[in-house]
């Protein structure tokens, strides 16, 4: 079927020759798989990269024009034992969620089948110390035998079906020695029932398969946040474009544009490409791409860029970068790359797993072999090797960091924060460093009256009124001042200059100084603009800035009671900066930084060691976040932005992302002594097993009850920052 697949119909140019392609890789189940996909595919002729996204399960694909045929990608997946498609984020999103009901029945499955089979289990156990016949002892065996066999069945199919791909590609992933744990004490028991045999372990094995869906549903469930991050670029890149064609005006996809193209903008659209004014004049809002809180006035000549807001007039516009090119297209680019990098941490993870599962399997066969060199019967060497099987199988470990997330996580949600990622809790206690943006994150996004309290009620009152009829930036901020949010009738507004209305019998005016026939105010504050507003003979002066978030000083305050580096990377202007800064008291800032301009700050920091925590609300802070070690983002954020923070908080205040600190670095010794209970176990209960002193079903309940020791210690989390 994939032959039939054309893959370059899905294929972008990249330039310098260059094309490349996403893919959406399925059958993914451990960091051992970055390095195996990367490396296969790094090797066909003509591919200048491969970058596989842990995370989303995304694969980039990048190769030269004329020399690689993309169908080879798809083959070359299948024979390391994977499955490949081209990325549609629809079909993305449809198998997601797929994915997740589908473990959520493998979990309820379990769970059912587990409580059942205990019940029968616990009469079996009763009956062996009292008086039960081998007759009834039986058939509760085989009624065990009827609900665990296809329970388990269904339920194990997610490591059943990543041992065989494993196995089949010689790569022994975590789930090999769980799925032969599991299969081993169903047959052995099936055995044991078919000779009357007093025990058998069906217990074991649900018990088994229950813990560590738990554990695996938690995992996609954090996971699942954080994958659509290319469709929340849609939004700003817009759909469609008016093109002259000749002296007529078309209507044409945003892919369609190409370099060299005349486009017209109207007022309150987006830019829809990177290019030149040619006439017209107006505002750009361009916040979300570079950051500058200031409308910027545009004429001809002027370069404008994708995904900036057209506030006002009406513009003719030349293209000068189409397709892929554009900066929202490059801040994507910087984005992806930077969240690869980091899913290669996940490549630690892996290395465990590497050496786990084989150590797992040779003990279980050297006990075997053991106990077969000392005489015992091969009925007793199985035995006692299932048991060690289960024993060590790592349901301990694998809860000992889900469980304590998943607590934490409820102390976090208290606390106003929402986590993206599941391992964001371990990163947010290393963070030494915490670098801010200035905009909508130090500050509220939107800017207010600052000087409301000094100016007559009424003459407020009326101006916010008037300032509902105007779309102007400085208008909307006077308007959130009004008690009546009923605009007046008959209010005109003038583009550029300001509105204007009838009141009581006289004209009203709000705008500019020479619209409202006032005498301009002296030079305002960096970082804070101007509105006028006259009527009857009276005129006020609105003073209209960003407000610093309502604890960000003891915020800042307290988290450098903790010891950590506090810095500010902002794209607005130095002049709008520096006031921020030295109202919170932060001494290292810098201003009108570029989106890759931040990432080579972060990236310096990180070599020097540091582990930096990013906050950040705009789209141009989106690959910092990525770059950074961890990442925050307020609820009112760009979606990209919030798609890629491990973390969003919500609300105006700050102070979530010191409790964010706080509950992380107790979480995190939380998780340091579960890995170690679970060591402790290991390192008692193993030796133990092969010593043939335990049953499977003495395993079983041994490593259910390492599983609940970890689980009982992760509700300390829960206390949070007390």
């Amino acid at each position: 079927m994939t032959e039939a697949l054309d893959l370059s119909l899905y294929a972008k140019p990249e330039g310098n020759g260059t094309f490349g392609m996403e893919l959406a890789v399925d059958g993914i189940a451990c960091g051992a798989c970055i390095a195996k996909i990367e490396g296969a595919v790094k090797q066909l002729p003509g591919v200048t990269e491969a970058r596989l996204n842990f995370t989303n399960r995304r694969l980039h694909v990048a190769w030269l024009d004329g020399v690689f045929r993309p169908s080879q990608i798809l083959t070359t997946l299948e024979r390391i034992g994977y499955s490949g498609h081209p990325f549609v984020p629809l079909r993305a999103e449809q198998e997601e969620a797929a994915e997740a009901r589908r473990l959520t029945r493998c979990l309820a499955v379990a769970g059912f089948a587990a409580m059942n089979v205990m019940l029968l289990s616990v009469s079996v156990w009763s009956g062996n110390a009292t008086d039960i016949t081998p007759e009834t002892r039986d058939f509760f065996h085989w009624a065990s035998a009827l609900i665990a066999l296809p329970a388990a069945a269904y339920a194990g199919r997610p490591f059943f079906e990543s041992a065989w791909r494993g196995i089949r590609t010689r790569n022994l992933n975590m789930n090999v020695p769980i799925s032969l744990g599991v299969i081993l004490a169903l047959g052995m028991s099936v055995v044991e029932t078919a000779h009357h045999a007093t025990h058998a372990y069906y217990d074991s094995a649900l018990m088994l398969l229950f813990f560590l869906l738990c554990g695996r549903t938690l995992d996609h469930e954090m996971r699942r946040k954080t994958r659509a991050v290319a469709g929340n670029l849609a939004a700003l890149k817009g759909e469609t474009a008016h093109r002259f064609d000749g002296d007529e005006l078309v209507r044409v996809p945003v892919a369609a544009v190409k370099t060299g193209d005349r486009l017209l903008v109207k007022a309150g659209e987006r830019v829809p490409s990177d290019g030149t004014v040619l006439t017209g004049n107006s505002e750009i809002d361009e916040s979300l791409i570079t950051g500058e809180t200031a409308r910027r006035k545009v004429a001809a000549g002027a370069t404008i860029y994708a995904g900036s807001m057209n506030d006002a007039g009406t513009l003719t516009m030349r293209v000068t970068a189409g397709g892929a090119a554009t900066l929202v297209d490059e801040i994507e680019k910087l984005l992806e790359k930077a969240a690869s990098a980091k899913s290669h941490a996940m490549r630690l993870a892996d290395r465990a797993a590497r050496v786990y599962a084989p150590v797992v399997h040779l003990t279980a066969a050297l006990t075997c072999a053991g106990w077969l060199i000392a005489g015992a019967s091969v009925h007793d060497a199985v035995v006692t090797a299932i048991a060690v099987l289960i024993i060590t199988c790592p349901c301990a470990l694998a809860l000992a960091i889900p469980a304590v997330q998943v607590v934490a996580s409820g102390a976090l949600f208290r606390a106003r924060l929402i986590l993206n990622s599941g391992d964001a809790i371990e990163r947010l206690a290393e963070a030494d460093t915490v670098i801010f943006d200035k905009t909508g994150t130090l500050t509220l996004p939107e800017p207010r009256v600052v000087n409301a309290a000094s100016i007559d009620p009424a003459l407020l009152q009326q101006a916010a009124r008037l300032a509902l009829s105007s779309h102007h930036p400085l208008a909307v901020a006077l308007s959130r001042e009004a008690a009546l949010r009923t605009p007046f009738d008959g209010a005109t507004e003038e583009p550029g200059q300001g509105v204007r209305v009838m009141i009581d019998g006289v004209e009203a005016r709000l705008g500019s100084a020479s619209f409202c026939g006032v005498t301009e105010s002296a030079a305002p504050e960096p970082g804070m603009s101007q509105i006028y507003f006259a009527h009857e003979g009276h005129n006020a002066t609105f003073a209209i800035s960003q407000w610093l978030r309502p604890d960000a000083a003891a915020a800042v305050q307290s988290l450098k009671v903790l010891g950590l580096d506090l810095r500010i990377l902002s794209g607005d202007r130095s002049d709008a900066v520096r006031p921020v800064a030295e109202a919170l008291g932060i001494r290292d800032w810098l201003g009108e930084l570029k989106p890759a301009e931040k990432i080579e700050m972060i990236e310096a920091l990180k070599a020097q060691g540091r582990r930096v925590l990013m906050v950040g609300d705009g789209l141009n802070d989106a690959p910092a976040l990525a770059a950074a070690h961890v990442s925050l983002s307020p609820i009112d954020a760009a979606d990209v932005t919030q798609a890629q923070a491990d973390a969003v908080f919500l609300g105006e205040n700050l102070t979530p992302v010191l409790d964010a600190i706080v509950i992380s670095r107790r979480a995190r010794r939380l998780m340091t002594e579960n890995l170690w209970l679970a060591v402790i176990y290991n390192a008692i209960a193993v030796p133990v097993a092969i010593a043939g002193m335990v049953t499977p079903l003495i395993a079983a309940l041994a490593m259910s009850g390492s599983s609940l020791l970890v689980t009982l210690n992760a509700l300390r989390a829960y206390k949070g920052k007390s």
